[in-house]
């Protein structure tokens, strides 16, 4: 059991840190891990879960191990379940925890409703982007974005290119 709750501990340590080795947690990801867990129910508050988490962690840390971490499950096991023996109470709130891993939760999806549909039609595009994109709407990349100036002598927009020498000849 306790191997288990050390893997849930290690998945909730290193969530939103790739670079953390599992071996710490920090107080947001404590308290990601009571919320996603139920610890936090019945009179057991967030204000709980920081006091505990304060509580437990070495002075002037901001991390707490898992020797630490299991100290602060026996804090709050009393709040989570008020009523029931230690022992029990313990046992309850580690069986909450083992076995779970921190959930993507509102995590923004990508829509493709109304307006954004509109939007990324690159058929309707007019004037200066119409240019960037070909005829199936793939971007084309650098030759879409730069102006290609032509040394000819004439101005950009000038229809009778190439026509002087044959008027005067």
């Amino acid at each position: 059991m306790s191997s288990e709750l050390l893997t849930s501990f290690r998945k909730f340590a290193i969530y939103g840190n790739p670079g953390a080795s599992g071996n710490d947690m920090n107080g947001k990801n404590f308290t990601k891990l009571c919320k996603e867990c139920k610890i936090l129910q019945g009179k057991c508050t967030n204000a709980d879960v920081d006091i505990v988490f304060s509580k437990v962690k070495s002075k002037g840390a901001r991390v707490i191990n898992f020797s630490e971490f299991q100290e602060a499950l026996k804090l709050l096991s009393a709040k989570t379940f008020p009523g029931m023996p230690a022992d029990q109470t313990q046992a309850a709130v580690v069986a909450l925890v083992v076995g779970k891993e921190p959930l993507s939760i509102g995590t923004t999806k990508t829509t493709t409703m109304g307006a954004v549909d509109r939007l990324t039609d690159t058929s309707k595009y007019t004037g200066t982007h119409k240019p960037r994109f070909d005829s199936s709407g793939k971007g084309k990349g650098k030759s879409g974005r730069e102006d290609v100036v032509e040394n000819t002598g004439y101005v950009g927009s000038y229809k009778g290119k190439d026509t002087y020498n044959k008027k005067n000849e």
